[in-house]
C-alpha cells in the first residue's frame, strides 16, 4: 500500500495558507504540494486543517483586496520619487525628486462595490432584485407551510 502524502502536506500548511492568500489556484497549489487536485480534494474533507488554511488564506486575500478596491474607489494621495545621477566636477552627485500626486476616484470601482455592499440601492436590475426577494419570501412561506 502507498504510504499517504498527507504528513508531508501537513508540514506544509503555513506554505497552503500563504499561496492561497497570494492567489494561488487550487490546482497550482496542489501541483506545488507534489499532489493531484482530486487528492487534494480528498485531503480537504479528510482534515478540517487544510481546508481551515486554504480558507483562512482566501479570506485574507479577499480583504487585501477589497481594502485596495476601496482605496482605488475613494482616490488617494502618494508620492512619487525618482532618483537621478549626474557628475558634477568629476563626482557622481544623486538627487532625489519627490512630486505629490493625487490618484482621483475611480467611478467604476466605486459603483462595484457600491452595487456589492448595497444591492438595494445600487443595482443595475432594481425589478430583478425585487422579484428575487419576492421568490426568497414565497419559498420561506410555502416551506413553513410545509406546501414545498
Amino acid at each position: 500500500m502507498a504510504k499517504s502524502k498527507w504528513e508531508s502536506v501537513k508540514a506544509k500548511l503555513h506554505l497552503v495558507e500563504k499561496w492561497a492568500r497570494d492567489g494561488i489556484s487550487e490546482e497550482k497549489i496542489a501541483k506545488n504540494l507534489g499532489i493531484a487536485v482530486s487528492t487534494l480534494e480528498v485531503y480537504k474533507k479528510e482534515y478540517p486543517e487544510l481546508s481551515k488554511s486554504l480558507k483562512k488564506g482566501k479570506e485574507t486575500l479577499i480583504t487585501e483586496l477589497e481594502n485596495a478596491l476601496i482605496k482605488k474607489a475613494l482616490g488617494y494621495d502618494y508620492e512619487e520619487k525618482k532618483v537621478y545621477t549626474k557628475t558634477e566636477n568629476g563626482q557622481a552627485v544623486t538627487y532625489t525628486e519627490i512630486t505629490k500626486k493625487h490618484q482621483p476616484p475611480d467611478t467604476g470601482a466605486l459603483f462595484g462595490l457600491l452595487k456589492n455592499k448595497d444591492p438595494e440601492h445600487y443595482s443595475d436590475n432594481p425589478q430583478m432584485l425585487q422579484l428575487k426577494k419576492q421568490e426568497l419570501e414565497l419559498r420561506e412561506r410555502l416551506a413553513k407551510e410545509g406546501n414545498w
